[in-house]
């Protein structure tokens, strides 16, 4: 039986302030450098408690767990029928039945002598004496005894002991996000509770003088705000707690002050805008004079300034403010990032070669990513690739990935399509 334990009063150690600076030389940045830095660099900085396996969907394990029983605990049948001891050869063959049967949670306690057959529902343990199963579709009942046909072998309609998984076995590794699937294989190999990784808590802020809230009035040269409800429900889907840090105008001071809050309440800070290097750009500004910062020139598109640094020990990314390079930037870089700070471990995206339904040419030097969706087999692309074109991520149902090297691609030419579930969303 599990046994709840209490909660030791320790924490992961964090991050060092130095673990996102480049190599010496490093100015761009290309995709799989970038990813393989985070990966060696990140470590989970989320401490471990104990929950009750009906609390545990959508947590993320921070041990391994093993089975306290098997599944199934004892041999049973898989189908209504008849049982008896042995198989049996080809020609027909006649039985006597005894009295009682077994069924699902009512065993037949008495032995079933050889040469007789006792009646069996689905999920019944075989009692001593019975190793076959016939199924009653198969049977003709009669005055006490069944009439069918052989052949049979030997173990026919039935499951093994522990055939699934057998007590001591690992039933679920550490770092496994759990699904409802895995809580019903828990709860049948007798798991009441299970260690997890405390929530990971992200704090989402928006920054610029530009932004105004929806349903307030715009004035001119403002805009809505679309990135934090885009990244507050990003973070919400892959099942971590988003800290909604509000938005800041372009001064460092409130920006500095809102920093700080952030530093308190998450566990990692996401920010959109001010990541790269002009007059208003105070988010990479900050981090480089009070903070540890790396402004990583990745070279891809869209996207390419992506601050990362320290505050006050907490990771900070600092995306790209247009919209579609934020969510691009945070599906590749951030989405799997995030999973190895909450404990998930590095999960990189499953992409597949499907052939292209349109035709491109591609400089070298950039890894593009470009809205994608799949019609008929094929995949489709938006029809601009003007990175102020928000309705295209919508439009899509996830992105193209084409390499770093110069490429032309026309109509039926396999291309890498991953789809936005291959993100967790």
């Amino acid at each position: 039986m599990t046994t709840r334990q209490t909660k030791p009063d320790i924490a992961p150690p964090p991050l060092k302030n130095d673990c996102f600076a480049l190599p010496a030389g490093v100015n761009w940045t290309p995709v799989d450098t970038a990813l393989d830095l985070l990966r060696d660099r990140l470590q989970p900085v989320v401490s471990t408690t104990r929950v009750a396996l009906p609390d545990a969907f959508g947590r993320v394990l921070a041990k391994d767990v093993f089975a306290t029983r098997s599944n199934p605990p004892q041999p049973n049948t898989a189908v209504d029928g008849y049982g008896f001891s042995g198989g049996v050869p080809d020609g027909e063959h006649v039985m006597p039945l005894i009295d009682g049967r077994a069924a699902a949670g009512v065993p037949f306690d008495n032995a079933v002598p050889k040469g007789f057959a006792l009646r069996v529902l689905t999920g019944a343990a075989l009692p001593e004496g019975v190793e076959t199963v016939i199924l009653e579709e198969d049977v003709t009942a009669r005055d006490g005894h069944i009439a069918f046909r052989g052949p049979l072998k030997q173990g026919a309609n039935t499951r093994r002991a522990g055939e699934d998984i057998a007590a001591g076995d690992l039933a679920l590794p550490a770092g496994r996000n759990l699904t409802s699937a895995d809580l019903a294989l828990l709860s049948a190999v007798g798991v009441s509770a299970v260690p997890v990784y405390s929530r990971l808590r992200v704090a989402v802020l928006s920054t610029g003088d530009e932004l105004v809230e929806p349903g307030e009035t715009a004035g001119p040269g403002q805009i809505f705000d679309a990135n934090r409800p885009m990244l507050l429900s990003l973070i919400d889907r892959m099942g971590l707690d988003a800290v909604d840090l509000g938005r800041v105008v372009d001064d460092p001071d409130a920006l500095h002050r809102r920093l700080n809050q952030a530093s308190e309440r998450a566990d990692v800070i996401l920010t959109s805008g001010g990541a790269s290097a002009g007059d208003e750009d105070h988010v990479s500004a900050l981090l480089r004079r009070e903070g540890a910062m790396q402004e990583w020139r990745i070279a891809l598109k869209p996207g390419r300034p992506l601050a990362l640094g320290m505050w006050n020990g907490t990771p900070v990314f600092g995306l790209p403010g247009n919209p579609v390079a934020a969510m691009v930037c945070t599906l590749v870089f951030a989405r799997p990032a995030l999973g190895l700070l909450a404990g998930t471990g590095w999960q990189s995206p499953q992409g597949f070669d499907l052939p292209a339904a349109f035709e491109k040419r591609k400089k070298p030097g950039r890894r593009e990513y470009l809205r994608a969706r799949v019609r008929d087999g094929r995949v489709e692309v938006f029809r601009s690739e003007g990175s102020g074109r928000i309705s295209g991520l919508s439009w899509a149902e996830g992105l193209v990935e084409i390499e770093d090297g110069e490429r032309h691609i026309l109509p039926g030419d396999p291309v890498r399509f991953i789809p936005y579930g291959s993100f967790g969303l």
